[in-house]
């Protein structure tokens, strides 16, 4: 069975209030996420990354206790028997040399979450905190997950700042030593897609995910997978994962990278956004070398190949443009579509044009044709700021590298 799976949702708060993940809207409970999943995107699996925290936990359990979720047999949690919830925690590590990295570890059920937490509790300054640093290397970190049975993936692998090709090394199996063949998947992160990271070698055996991040609502499954399995289950997820007895990622949808807030190097003194061929590495306006650079630059600075290079095994990966980065769809037109429609993936890759016009009129349906099929022009992000769809009469922008 074909299943869609964001696996990458972060916790604003608790139920009781405590605060998870600071830089989190605060409506992103637990619960939340679950509603949301379910109602509005149609995900059938969502991969909550900050469950470690024990103010989560016990939210997980008051809703096991309350009988609206219960353990599966092949792990993950099961709510309201429509939406499979794989329990992931997300850590931030360091390098001896000083590179910080994030990654996420699912496990199969709460008893070895609960272990987990426990563990790496020791490491950490506030453990109901998301994302902390926890004071291991990336080898250390995996190496404590895989003691419980998780799976363990780098999270946003390209993204400056705090991920392993961003800030720790050029070559990941170089961070990782002997750990890397451990490790079954790769997450690409906003600001990147398939096409660029099949320009490293090193990935050519690693499954690649498309996840959205999410720091509120709306945002969940703006990326997203579509898993060939037999059931929503952790073990199938984990099967899908090492691609084993015809279970894969059978494809990629993610945001162009060019709407990401990485993808090209930014100037921190001028706010100057490369648009020049890559690698972009200093600034080209006012001559600065303090930037952020940018995802496409990485990429094309450590590349082995000026081309992509995809496996056989390797899924398509599939461009869309979530409703929030559309002109004209605000948040009267927004709900008009999913009262019409039922969910965002359905507005996205389902209905026809007239249909939409019906619902939001032709110019708002029009551009959403226009981002389903690839010809809304866009402007790179970069600094943090996310790339935009350009209105019409802005003008375009060169963009080159993709």
């Amino acid at each position: 069975m074909l299943t869609i799976a964001d696996l990458h949702v972060h916790i604003g708060s608790a139920a009781d209030g405590q605060v998870v993940k600071v830089t989190a809207s605060r409506d992103l409970t637990f619960e939340n996420i679950l509603l949301e999943s379910v109602n509005r995107k149609g995900v059938q699996v969502v991969g909550i990354v900050d469950c470690a925290s024990p103010a989560v936990i016990r939210d997980i359990e008051a809703l096991i206790d309350a009988g609206h979720m219960a353990q599966l047999d092949g792990g993950g949690l099961r709510y309201l028997g429509k939406l499979t919830v794989l329990l992931g925690a997300e850590v931030e590590t360091r390098e001896p040399g000083g590179g910080m990295s994030h990654h996420v570890s699912y496990f199969p059920h709460l008893g070895q979450l609960k272990a987990f937490s426990a563990r790496i509790s020791e490491y950490l300054t506030n453990p109901n905190l998301s994302s902390q640093a926890c004071g291991l290397s990336a080898r250390e970190l995996c190496d404590l997950a895989l003691q419980h049975q998780a799976q363990f993936i780098p999270a946003h692998a390209f993204t400056p700042h705090k991920s392993i090709y961003g800030s720790c090394g050029d070559r990941a199996a170089d961070v990782f030593g002997d750990y890397w063949d451990a490790i079954p998947a790769l997450e690409l992160g906003l600001s990147a897609d398939a096409f660029l990271a099949d320009r490293l070698d090193e990935l050519s055996g690693k499954t690649f995910l498309a996840n959205s991040d999410a720091h509120s609502l709306p945002r969940i499954a703006r990326e997203y997978n579509i898993l060939e399995i037999e059931e929503p289950s952790f073990e199938e997820f984990r099967r899908a994962l090492w691609r084993e007895d015809g279970r894969r990622v059978e494809a990629n949808f993610g945001l162009d990278p060019r709407l990401g807030k990485y993808h090209r190097t930014h100037c921190e003194q001028c706010h100057w956004t490369a648009h020049e061929p890559p690698p972009v590495l200093a600034c080209e306006q006012c001559g600065s070398t303090d930037v952020t650079r940018g995802v496409l630059d990485r990429i094309v600075q450590i590349a082995d190949y000026d081309e992509p290079h995809p496996p056989d095994h390797r899924g398509p990966y599939q461009y869309q443009i979530p409703l929030q980065f559309v002109p004209k769809v605000g948040a009267v037109a927004l709900n008009r579509l999913l009262n019409a429609f039922g969910t965002e993936m359905a507005v996205l890759h389902q209905a026809t044009r007239q249909e939409l016009g019906e619902a939001v009129g032709q110019k708002v349906a029009d551009l959403i044709i226009q981002a389903r099929e690839g010809t809304l022009p866009l402007e790179a992000g970069g600094g943090g700021r996310y790339g935009r769809a350009i209105r019409e009469g802005e003008g375009q922008i060169r963009l080159p590298g993709l």
